[in-house]
């Protein structure tokens, strides 16, 4: 569904993220770890369309993601950033019908089609309860399932979602993440994503990619890659102070 040959990216020109290599099939959730400033949001705004490709392809569905015309590729991929959209006045249900511009024409005008994916995806995200009410009065975890309803409601092929976790305790997490297993085995879209917590990661993943320092330095299965070992070194750990926390 997804698949990424020697890419290279970054801004006014110049390559921040280098040689990155993956393929994300569907249904399967592809996990970015690596430490503050090693490229993953960089990475991910690439994919999304939102940064130039300085080198390399990205391929949705066979297809190249820079000769697909703009409404083509916006069906087809989908993202959860770290961006907010402007909400004032806004009831849940109109921020998840955003997510159906792509479908919906110069007017805006939802279809009974497109009404249809709005209550799919907020049912599938268990946020249909939340619907009238306003986005702005929502707690951070409750904010984080009406965004991923939005992206949802597309019906990408691909979907990008940014550090979804952050900011949310720790059953949020935990429930944000059972919500997207549901999701990935459902509607079957690839899903890559960038989490903080290497547990996290190793818990939901099909396969993690390492970054450190604009590269990729670690690819394949979670217990292959996420070892006491492996995170010391990439992460500039020490033996004391992994062993202090961890045992």
């Amino acid at each position: 569904m997804l698949d990424v040959m020697d890419l290279s990216a970054g801004y006014g020109g110049r390559a921040v993220l280098r040689g990155v290599r993956f393929s994300a099939e569907p249904g399967e959730i592809v996990t970015l770890i690596g430490p503050n400033g090693s490229g993953k949001s960089t990475l991910l705004k690439a994919l999304s369309g939102q940064l130039p490709v300085l080198s390399g392809r990205i391929l949705v569905d066979g297809a190249d993601a820079g000769g697909m015309n703009r409404n083509a590729f916006a069906r087809a991929v989908s993202a959860m950033l770290t961006d907010r959209p402007e909400t004032d006045m806004m009831t849940c249900r109109d921020v998840v019908e955003t997510g159906r511009y792509p479908y919906t024409g110069a007017f805006g005008i939802l279809s009974g089609e497109d009404r249809e994916a709005v209550r799919e995806a907020m049912e599938l995200t268990d946020t249909d309860k939340l619907a009238d009410r306003p986005f702005s009065a929502l707690s951070d975890g409750q904010r984080q399932r009406v965004l991923l309803a939005r992206a949802v409601c597309r019906e990408p092929r691909v979907l990008l979602l940014d550090e979804p976790t952050s900011f949310l305790d720790l059953h949020y997490k935990y429930t944000f993440l059972e919500l997207l297993d549901r999701l990935r085995r459902e509607k079957k879209p690839a899903v890559v994503m960038s989490l903080h917590e290497p547990e996290l990661a190793g818990a939901v993943s099909d396969r993690i990619l390492l970054l450190k320092d604009g590269e990729p330095v670690g690819y394949g299965a979670p217990g292959a890659l996420l070892t006491r070992d492996n995170l010391i070194r990439r992460f500039d750990l020490t033996d004391a102070l992994w062993d202090k926390y961890h045992g």
